[in-house]
């Protein structure tokens, strides 16, 4: 399957698009976002992995005209899991927060919580290809991220922001003039997972305090996009609802399990 078939996009205005694994049927598809600047482009979340991204986004011609007048092309990762970061080997310029650097240089599938499942993949990507064989390759990040760093697109700024909880390296990159977020899976429209290996309970409810009233749009990594009242009612929702005693037990509950089938699934990980 080429390229072309793998993916799909969707033009939102003003350089943004919205790219999506067309054969990936799962609610862990990750939402891709590329971002267009005077300067620099970058891509948000890769997917994973499993066609050429860059073909791709090159060949529907989403950079424009003239490509080579600007940097390579950059790619960074929310955070390391295999959904987001499966495709970040394919790219030239790669940033991760530090905290997820190992994971991603190491290729290690066990904090990358690599999942996947024949029956998530409604056409195989090529003849005899298995989920069972599925790995996030291993990739040294160019771009090491920390809170407060700014991703300089010429015509726009993208300020990091770290927000660990479901995962350690998570962050949010935020547009301030613009009033926008692309948020990761730090905050989606949609059950909240706080049990993965590396999750924080904690932490994740401290990330959710900084979100509320922050902005206007949120670009999230997974479902659709929302605004301002959504995001209130989301964070706030986690907010009260995770420090009470059936959120800790359930959270400690599917966190065991998780822990376990990942082992499993991903046998030869450094866990």
């Amino acid at each position: 399957m080429s390229a072309a078939d793998w993916y799909a996009h969707k033009s939102l205005g003003d350089g943004l698009f919205w790219i999506q694994e067309r054969f990936y049927q799962s609610e862990n598809r990750a939402n891709i976002w590329l971002l267009r600047g005077s300067h620099q482009d970058v891509v948000i979340d890769t997917g994973l992995g499993l066609r050429s991204l860059p073909d791709y986004i090159d060949g529907e011609g989403l950079l424009g005209e003239d490509p080579q007048r600007k940097n390579p092309l950059l790619a960074i990762a929310t955070h390391a899991h295999f959904d987001h970061s499966g495709g970040l080997h394919q790219f030239q310029q790669v940033g991760v927060h530090s905290a997820e650097v190992d994971a991603v240089a190491n290729g290690d599938n066990f904090e990358t919580a690599t999942w996947l499942s024949d029956r998530e993949i409604a056409e195989a990507p090529s003849p005899g290809w298995r989920a069972r064989n599925y790995k996030v390759k291993a990739v040294q990040p160019t771009h090491i991220l920390q809170e407060g760093d700014v991703i300089n697109l010429g015509d726009r700024q993208l300020n990091v922001l770290h927000m660990p909880g479901h995962s350690r390296g998570s962050i949010c990159l935020h547009d301030r003039d613009n009033k926008m977020l692309f948020s990761g899976d730090v905050v989606y429209d949609g059950a909240m997972i706080d049990w993965l290996p590396y999750s924080h309970v904690s932490d994740y409810i401290s990330s959710c305090e900084r979100l509320v009233g922050l902005v206007d749009q949120v670009l999230p990594g997974h479902y659709n996009t929302f605004g301002a009242k959504r995001l209130h009612r989301i964070a706030s929702s986690y907010i009260s609802r995770a420090g009470t005693c059936p959120a800790k037990f359930s959270t400690f509950a599917w966190g065991t399990l998780a822990g376990v089938a990942l082992r499993a699934f991903n046998p030869r990980c450094a866990c």
